[in-house]
């Protein structure tokens, strides 16, 4: 029989991925990547009331994407981020942090001027020679459970979106999100929902306002440190284009991406396995006004197994969509192909395969590697230009070793505010 019609037989009928998180299963496994590398601290802690510090917070990157398919065309990402700034603690519950936020590739000497997040399709625009944006955070803890942030938001990996919603990528290259959240921690529930305003606009611009609005929470079955620890999470991410005051006759474009399901942790805590997790969502996209893609509404299905050790960590998720649109997700997620103008993929399926490495070798020093295996299945390529055409089944893949540098030392300490 062949391999690739028995491998779509399996997905059709939704085993594969249970054969692959078995096989993953008996791996040795280890600590997550995004956990370790991305995420941000956003607890405020009350010790360094009345303390200044100084912080020199950094990313470098070497990331390598092998897109063999035509679905979105491949790319190297070699450079680093890097945030010195200072932080001050007036009070228990405040916090505040300003500086400089540059992104740099090593061999380039132009960037664009903003929306840094659509690499590799960055060529609209005014481009500028660096890419320096001015950072300020504004952090206040109402109680344990309710802090409210302005300024620069803890985006990215914080927000703790499913891939087909946010790309990890994105950790490296999108400018930081700016604009207004809102962080909940109640034993039962986990909220943070935001507003990020992506660009600005003066009376007779010539292009439009434009933010992102995202909610992502998890409710919480029981206690997430529990054996076994049950929750639901609920995803929601609106992209809106327009404005009433620009001078262009662009229509407003509003996209939304929502996605919602259910999650088992098992906390094992015997030997080096630590963790096993298994997670479904049911995800769609709605494109409310504009034109932007070439399909208005879709949906699609997501399951992922991943186990985690104390260094290392392998996954496998199997997902499968019908004109689903991703606002933010690996492109090899979407259906509309990013290398064929206004061409969609009927019914895309695809099994994830990945595995990765994370070493800390001090309080805010940490290595990350990681691999991914996406092999699309067979499907068919709808062209406005030349119609449906069948297309092979492919094997993409990507890999990157990162390491996230995080110093902070003590300038002084006051006796009041200052």
């Amino acid at each position: 029989m062949n391999q690739t019609y028995f491998i779509g037989r399996l997905c059709r009928r939704g085993w594969l991925w249970v054969i692959i998180s078995l096989v993953a299963g008996v791996c040795r496994l280890q600590a997550q990547l995004p956990e370790t590398v991305y995420l941000s601290g956003s607890r405020i802690d009350s010790l360094h009331v009345h303390k200044l510090f100084v912080t020199v917070d950094n990313l470098s990157f070497f990331k390598n994407n092998e897109w063999a398919s035509n679905m979105a065309p491949g790319y190297t990402l070699p450079g680093f981020w890097i945030q010195p700034k200072a932080v001050y603690y007036p009070a228990k519950n405040i916090k505040l942090e300003g500086g400089v936020h540059s992104l740099w590739f090593w061999g380039t000497n132009q960037y664009p001027s903003y929306a840094y997040s659509q690499l590799p399709y960055w060529n609209k625009g005014q481009k500028q020679a660096t890419h320096i944006l001015p950072y300020f955070r504004a952090q206040i803890a109402f109680s344990r459970q309710v802090q409210l942030v302005f300024g620069n938001i803890y985006g990215g990996a914080n927000h703790r979106l499913i891939e087909p919603l946010y790309h990890p990528e994105l950790n490296l290259t999108a400018d930081p999100e700016t604009g207004l959240q809102l962080l909940y921690d109640l034993p039962w529930l986990q909220l943070d929902t935001w507003v990020n305003w992506t660009k600005f606009i003066y009376r007779s611009d010539t292009h439009q306002e434009s933010f992102v609005y995202g909610l992502s929470s998890r409710l919480r079955g029981n206690r997430p440190e529990a054996r076994l620890h049950v929750s639901f999470p609920v995803q929601v991410l609106a992209q809106h284009q327009g404005g009433q005051i620009d001078a262009t006759d662009l229509p407003v474009q509003t996209v939304l991406n929502a996605a919602v399901g259910a999650a088992l942790d098992w906390n094992l805590r015997r030997g080096a396995l630590e963790r096993i997790s298994l997670e479904w969502a049911l995800a769609g996209s709605y494109q409310h006004a504009g034109q932007t893609w070439p399909l208005k509404r879709g949906h699609g299905s997501f399951t992922s197994l991943t186990a985690t050790w104390t260094a290392f960590s392998v996954k496998s998720a199997y997902w499968e969509c019908d004109r689903f649109i991703s606002l933010f997700g690996n492109p090899l997620y979407g259906a509309p192909s990013l290398a064929v103008q206004d061409a969609y993929f009927e019914h895309p399926k695809m099994i994830v395969l990945g595995a990765a490495y994370t070493r800390t070798f001090a309080p805010g020093m940490a290595l990350g590697i990681d691999f991914d295996l996406y092999y699309r299945l067979d499907s068919y390529l709808n062209d406005p230009a030349s119609g449906v055409s069948p297309v092979d089944a492919k094997a993409n893949y990507s890999f990157g070793i990162y390491f996230r540098v995080n110093p902070s030392f003590l300038l002084v300490k006051t006796r009041k505010q200052l």
